[in-house]
């Protein structure tokens, strides 16, 4: 069976991940769009995020997946600690970097470009150490070299959900995108309660 799900993946390794990994990312905005209960959906800024994902970070995790695991092969501990220091000094940086500045406030049109990365960068790095260690150390220790973009894809769905909350309101906290959950939240709870006497 799992061969039988691989062999087109391995026929199409890139397009695979990569459009995996592109989807997923941009439904991550579609989430964040849904819980923060816009009236419409913002489908500019959905094709941006996807134009972001597809362009650069589906690709840039594609290849870098590949030099890590070409560089340190192997699933045993000390390659997988390897390529997870990497992966947090070098391509975590680099891509925070690439999502607050040139490509999506490119995209935007903003004057500043750098404006976000400089109020933004440090708290989301820092909120990126307690989610992407573990996924990443779950994904070299676990998943097999030909998928590990496409899982790098899903738990991007959460952390993409996470920094266009974060591009559009947030700080790049946990605190604050927590904070925010609670607040819709508790206008569900509202509008439930306000149904109720209503009826």
């Amino acid at each position: 069976m799992r061969d039988a799900l691989l062999t087109p993946v391995r026929r199409f390794l890139w397009a695979t991940n990569v459009t995996l990994y592109g989807c997923l990312f941009a439904g991550g905005d579609l989430v964040h769009q849904c819980f923060s209960r816009k009236e419409r959906v913002d489908w500019t800024h959905t094709r941006n995020v996807a134009v972001v994902a597809f362009s650069f970070h589906g690709n840039f995790n594609f290849f870098w997946m590949r030099f890590l695991e070409r560089r340190f092969p192997g699933n045993e501990l000390r390659p997988v600690l390897r390529k997870l220091l990497l992966d947090q000094t070098l391509a975590a940086p680099l891509a925070i970097s690439a999502f607050y500045t040139g490509e999506l406030s490119f995209m935007e049109g903003r004057e500043e470009i750098l404006q976000d990365w400089r109020e933004k960068f440090l708290n989301t790095y820092k909120t990126g150490l307690t989610y992407w260690p573990f996924m990443q150390l779950l994904n070299f220790a676990l998943v097999p070299p030909l998928i590990r973009t496409a899982f790098t894809g899903c738990c991007g769905f959460i952390w993409a959900t996470f920094l266009c909350f974060s591009h559009q309101s947030g700080d790049g906290t946990l605190t604050a995108a927590l904070d925010w959950m609670h607040g819709v939240e508790h206008k569900q709870q509202e509008r439930i309660s306000g149904k109720d006497r209503a009826e």
